[in-house]
């Protein structure tokens, strides 16, 4: 079969992708690109795979999303023209690069365009090219999307209110033509709509010189001419008249602040508003009802506190409504003046039980002035105190039969009762305080008697052995928790330390709590030195002569021991144990004669 150039160059190329190294397949993509890419995209012109991905051509619309995330945005959020396509066709559709460095990918004809597609349909004389021109609103270097959407952006060269409108043109004009507008204007659209008679005013009495913006919405701005009271009663016309007339005024006086109920109703205005300005009427009660006072001040001015509106003679006060004390008990049949003696607001009743009751008092102050604490306002005889309920001292056993009296000797809330054992049954201590002063650790409440104290439960030191037949005094003989009893053996055992401590201060080392003369040491396996040879049989105290501390120590050659049978004078060093062996000094280790010469 007969090949063609073009099949030629075909398989060329087809052996060198099958041949190329993967390092140097970019260069191979580069040498086969079909033309420069765009002047945007230059950059990348030597990694293929910032737009391609290889074997995937699907892929490559997503990549350049990941570039463009503008236009990613609208394809996510449907908008704009990316946004609005029925189905979303990969972007080499329309945009073909490897044109040249000056190719415009995307280009527009702006004979076809359909700007319905975008966020800005275009109507009325915008739609029409003989009267509005593309270039009118997308200027040069400006994105096409980036072009402003609100009229006055455009307009405001051909705004003649010269912004006194504001900004929103399109709430008067329509996009047919400027002196086209949307019909008569609704004020209710604003924030201020026409009621009653401003419905019927010419838009020139509140917009003078055709300035709409800013314009006040307060009556006074513009009736300040027609105020009768010559500003003497406000600036809020509102207050007492409305859009409909001047002359009907539609005030209630429910609704300010001083609501009139009861007699007021039927009160004359000017009883209460002495001048023409309302606003400075008074509206507390004694202002206006000083005469009327029977208690001539003793309970301050405050009249509404106790007596209603209907007639003086009402009371609505409840003592445990309107006060931080509510009447309880006893408390309810008492009269007002046997508390109230004095002027009720200037000197603030005391509402201690104690200011009342000194004089009821059968503990003469040594239980302190808080009454409630035991008693309520029933009757002084019910108690109501709860000594596990209402202190941090649980009574317990004997403590629960006992009088207050016992152990309260002083002055309840100045001198803190102790709570600590010792310091009520200092007396009862038949230790004489060797043991401490924290009885609970061994007694209970219940009865002296009986210990409650467990040794391996209650400390660090589990007693075994003979120890647990031993007398606490044999170990504690100081003070048990203020001088710290030794844990060690020898502090307590030094007097019977056969050894002269030349076997150090560790006795479990070898010994039990059992029984002295029970003892294990096997010194091959815990320690470094294997008794073995000569060596078995020996006495401990060949070797460890000398007193020592809780570290047990010996020499750590031979010569240490037997400096005196070395018969080369320390000329072949201390460590003997290269040439003999530990049965005997006359045997010798196998090859310890080549040593010597």
């Amino acid at each position: 079969m007969r090949l063609t150039s073009h099949h030629a160059r075909l398989l060329v190329v087809g052996a060198l992708l099958l041949c190329a190294h993967p390092a140097g397949a970019d260069s191979v993509e580069t040498a086969l690109m079909p033309g420069q890419v765009i002047e945007g995209h230059a950059k990348w012109e030597e990694d293929c795979t910032k737009c391609h991905k290889r074997f995937d051509k699907a892929a490559q619309s997503q990549l350049c999303l990941d570039c463009h995330k503008d236009v990613r945005k609208d394809v996510e959020g449907k908008q704009g023209l990316h946004g609005r396509f029925k189905e979303q066709q990969p972007c080499r559709d329309c945009h073909t690069d490897h044109k040249g460095r000056n190719e415009r990918i995307a280009p527009v004809d702006e004979r076809t365009f359909d700007h319905a597609k975008t966020d800005f349909a275009l109507g009325g004389a915008h739609a029409n090219p003989k009267k509005a021109d593309c270039k009118a609103c997308h200027k040069p270097k400006t994105k096409y999307r980036d072009a402003p959407s609100d009229c006055h952006a455009c307009h405001k060269k051909d705004d003649k209110h010269k912004g006194n409108l504001g900004s929103a043109c399109s709430d008067c004009h329509t996009d047919r033509s400027w002196k086209d507008t949307v019909g008569k204007f609704d004020h209710d659209r604003t924030r201020y709509p026409l009621r009653g008679k401003h419905a019927d005013v010419k838009c020139e009495s509140c917009h003078a010189g055709e300035r709409y913006k800013n314009t006040p919405m307060d009556c006074y701005s513009c009736h300040k001419k027609d105020d009768k009271h010559k500003g003497q009663e406000g600036t809020k016309c509102g207050e007492c008249h409305d859009e409909r007339s001047w002359k009907k005024t539609p005030f209630d006086h429910n609704k300010s602040r001083f609501p009139l109920l009861g007699a007021h109703a039927k009160t004359q205005c000017k009883l209460c508003h002495l001048t023409p300005a309302f606003k400075d009427a008074p509206t507390d009660c004694h202002a206006c009802h000083k005469k009327d006072d029977k208690h001539k001040g003793l309970y301050g001015e405050q009249c509404e506190t106790c007596h209603a509106e209907r007639d003086w003679t009402t009371i609505i006060f409840d003592h445990g409504l309107h006060t931080k004390y509510p009447l309880f008990g006893r408390h309810l049949h008492v009269t007002c003046e046997a508390c109230h003696k004095g002027q009720l607001y200037k000197e603030p009743t005391p509402v201690a039980c104690y200011n009342c009751h000194k004089k009821d008092d059968v503990h003469k102050g040594r239980f302190g002035e808080k009454c409630v604490s035991c008693h309520t306002e029933r009757e002084w005889k019910a108690m109501l105190f709860d000594h596990d309920r209402d202190t941090k001292y649980l009574l317990k056993g004997y403590h629960r039969k006992i009088k207050c009296d016992t152990c309260h000797k002083g002055r309840l809330f100045k001198d803190k009762t102790p709570t600590d054992c010792y310091a009520c049954h200092r007396q009862d201590d038949i230790h004489g305080s060797k043991f401490g002063e924290r009885c609970e650790k061994c007694h209970g409440e219940s009865n002296w008697k009986t210990v409650t104290f467990d040794h391996d439960r209650d400390t660090k030191y589990l007693l075994s052995g003979k120890h647990r037949l031993t007398s606490c005094e044999s170990c504690h003989s100081g003070r048990l928790y203020k001088d710290k009893t030794p844990a060690d053996c020898y502090s307590c055992h030094k007097s019977g330390d056969v050894h002269r401590k030349r076997l150090g201060a560790l006795c479990g080392d070898c010994h039990n709590a059992r029984d002295w003369k029970i003892w294990d040491f096997d010194h091959d396996t815990r320690t470094a030195f294997r008794l073995d040879g000569g060596h078995k049989g020996l006495s401990c105290y060949d070797c460890h002569r000398q007193p020592m501390g809780t570290k047990v120590t010996a020499p750590n050659s031979c010569a240490g021991c037997h400096k005196k049978d070395d018969k080369h004078e320390g000329g072949l060093g201390p460590q003997c144990d290269r040439c003999h062996e530990t049965s005997s000094w006359n045997r010798l280790k196998r090859g310890a004669g080549s040593l010597r010469r």
